[in-house]
């Protein structure tokens, strides 16, 4: 399983909201904020997601960093990328209609390797 994981920063989130039609019209499924504050978050493909976007206002510093951080960990790890990889392929066979049993599963390994993306981004800058 492969997608896109898109990351988007707007100027203002809640005008993002007026353009849920045109986001159902790509395929998109509109999940509004998904478990965290501020967020947009769209995705496509339904049990078999090929995109995702995580939408964000320009002054949401921390989650935008956060995400930034994370990626550009993975980036730098491609071990700990393959690790990561191999863990979402695992719970996206073993709960391919349960996003609840696939986020669970992956919220240990996500929340170790987003503290240690933190750690590193800000010894490198």
């Amino acid at each position: 399983m492969s997608f896109i994981d898109i990351l988007l920063v707007v100027i203002d989130i809640n005008e993002l909201d007026t353009y849920s039609l045109q986001f159902e019209d790509l395929g998109y499924e509109i999940m509004g904020g998904f478990g965290i504050k501020g967020r947009r978050y769209f995705r496509k493909g339904g049990d078999n997601r090929i995109h995702q976007i995580h939408a964000f206002q320009y002054d949401n510093i921390q989650e935008i960093g956060r995400q930034l951080s994370f990626r550009d960990y993975l980036r730098q790890n491609p071990e700990i990328c393959k690790k990561y990889g191999e863990l979402i392929s695992k719970l996206a066979d073993q709960y391919p209609t349960d996003i609840d049993g696939y986020g669970d599963g992956k919220d240990e390994f996500v929340r170790k390797i987003e503290e240690e993306a933190l750690k590193w981004h800000w010894t490198i800058h």
